[in-house]
């Protein structure tokens, strides 16, 4: 399972970002299609329960994700 990053703008200043993990980049893009005009809800890594009507979102970016361990990073 590969993990990418949705993030949802509303404008220049306000966004929520969501992390999902999916099998390719393409079927990331189809759940995105998918949920396109409608609510969904997802909590986020802070563990923040969202509710987001995509209708209300004007750019939806999906990236693929690389997480760093900073605890890691940190020992080191």
């Amino acid at each position: 399972m590969q993990e990418f990053k949705v993030t949802y703008f509303f404008d220049e200043e306000h966004y929520i970002r969501r992390f999902i993990y999916m099998e390719s980049q393409e079927k990331a893009e189809e759940l995105i299609q998918s949920e396109r005009d409608r609510y969904i809800s997802f909590r986020d890594s802070r563990g923040i329960y969202h509710e987001l009507n995509t209708r209300d979102v004007r750019v939806i970016q999906l990236s693929d994700y690389n997480r760093v361990d900073k605890s890691k990073k940190a020992s080191e």
